[in-house]
């Protein structure tokens, strides 16, 4: 039989399909010449498990997120302000005349800022004792008689540890002038004082009126009474109401020329006979911080040059005695930059790791005033020197998460002035980038392509030498037997 294979289109189209198969790259051994081994078998099984672990940290290390970090020249689109954020609180300084600065090299001296900072009284645990307090007051010019060595004739009456608590309670209205003889306010105050208080004894007899008692206490001589009643600034004057045991005084913050002193006095009697324990409206009168604590919260913005936040007792009609003042306090938080917002709050969260953990150097720290030896808690500046340095987080979602870390030294200073709370700043004209960023697919692709024909290689290279191994042997012990 002829099997010559008829001429058209059959012919033309076995010849293109020999023309392809002769390109390729996998030829095929038929079955029947191929030979199975139980050590081919075991190296199968081997490479399979080798393959299986290879894709599984190859397809681990492309799910899980990669960064690189550098470091350039800060190009911060925040401009040339700093935001310092902090909550610290003073257990043993005044709400009345804590006062919150800051300066810098460029010659920046602002004082008293108050415009983004809130101050609350605390107790000796440091727990809150009222809302607020408002740091107006001081911002004033307080008037004085214009003549301060004019002679006058003493008309407060000296109170003393023993004699105070009895006239708390005997008079409905006790004005008391806490003062210390060497303060140049109280010095002031002086000649108005007495005289106002000889006029309103004159007016309004205590013996036969009952309504009013006008005092005075020398703080150099009753300190645990002025201790007591936590008077930090000379002069300080004071508005006890009789039945209001346990309750705040109040806090003068008027005028001290004698007829505003006078005025205030009639006004604070006037509604007695009416009504015992009403209490007027004047504008000047406060609720004292009884308790002495006080905690600062809020932000102030600072120019990124090397520069100071200073806390400490302020006041343009006051003095302050340094060895009374103790700067302890305790750091809830102080940190650097924006408030990062509840949205950003999951990014953060995921980003943490990178950014080092030294944003919160300062955080839930307590500082004490007290170097344990003879100098006490007296004349000591607590000083913190800050290391920033900004760093920012590029996301795979090309967010950007900035944060600032800092390095913290703090120490204790011996200082003539008055002591205070120190935060020296640095910033570094450096900072760090961080970006995040993940394995291509075609990346991860070539990856698993090398693995699967990496491992099927190798394997068969020693698969074959197994085999020709124990083919060797073999004939050896074929020879021996012969």
């Amino acid at each position: 039989m002829n099997l010559t294979p008829l001429p058209g289109k059959p012919l033309q189209s076995s010849m293109a399909s020999s023309k392809i198969k002769s390109v390729d790259f996998y030829r095929k051994i038929p079955r029947d010449l191929t030979e199975a081994s139980v050590s081919g078998a075991g190296m199968s099984i081997l490479a399979a498990f080798v393959m299986i672990f290879l894709f599984g940290m190859e397809l681990n290390s492309y799910v899980t997120m990669n960064t690189t970090t550098t470091v350039v020249v800060d190009n911060s689109p925040d401009g040339d302000f700093l935001r310092i954020n902090f909550n610290v609180s003073f257990p043993a300084l005044s709400c009345e005349f804590a006062s919150v600065g800051v300066n810098d090299v460029l010659g920046t001296n602002r004082l008293n800022i108050t415009k983004e900072i809130r101050k609350y009284g605390i107790d000796h645990n440091l727990q809150r004792t009222h809302s607020g307090f408002e740091p107006g007051p001081y911002l004033r010019v307080i008037k004085h008689d214009a003549e301060i060595d004019v002679e006058y004739t003493e008309g407060a009456i000296s109170l003393n540890a023993r004699n105070f608590e009895r006239a708390s309670h005997l008079y409905p209205i006790l004005v008391v002038n806490f003062f210390a003889p060497w303060c140049s306010w109280s010095k002031r105050l002086r000649p108005a004082w007495e005289k106002a208080a000889n006029i309103i004894r004159t007016r309004y007899d205590p013996d036969m009126d009952g309504r009013i008692l006008v005092g005075k206490v020398d703080c150099t001589e009753e300190i645990e009474l002025c201790k007591r009643n936590n008077i930090q600034g000379y002069p300080s004057i004071r508005i006890f109401r009789k039945g209001n045991d346990g309750r705040e005084p109040e806090s003068y913050y008027g005028d001290r020329d004698t007829n505003s002193l006078v005025t205030t006095m009639e006004e604070l009697i006037a509604p007695i006979s009416a009504e015992s324990q009403a209490h007027t409206g004047n504008k000047f009168k406060h609720p004292a911080i009884f308790t002495g604590g006080c905690r600062l919260e809020g932000f102030v913005y600072v120019k990124k040059v090397p520069g100071n936040l200073v806390i400490s007792a302020n006041s343009p009609a006051h003095s302050f005695d340094a060895l009374q003042m103790n700067m302890s306090h305790v750091i809830s938080r102080f940190s650097f930059g924006k408030k990062i917002t509840a949205e950003g709050f999951n990014d953060f969260k995921r980003v943490l790791p990178y950014l080092g953990r030294n944003h919160d150097k300062l955080n839930a720290k307590s500082y004490i005033a007290d170097r344990g030896d003879s100098s006490s808690t007296k004349n000591i500046t607590i000083e913190h020197h800050l290391q920033i340095v900004k760093t920012e987080v590029l996301t795979r979602a090309h967010k950007i998460i900035e944060d600032y870390e800092y390095t913290a030294h703090s120490s204790l200073i011996n200082s003539p002035e008055i002591p205070a709370t120190k935060f020296h700043y640095e910033l570094s004209p450096m900072q760090v980038v961080i970006e995040e960023s993940r394995k291509s697919f075609a990346h991860f692709l070539t990856n698993l392509c090398a693995i699967i024909g990496g491992v099927f290689t190798v394997a068969g290279i020693l698969d074959s030498i197994l085999h020709n191994t124990i083919r060797l042997i073999k004939k050896v012990e074929l020879g021996k037997n012969f």
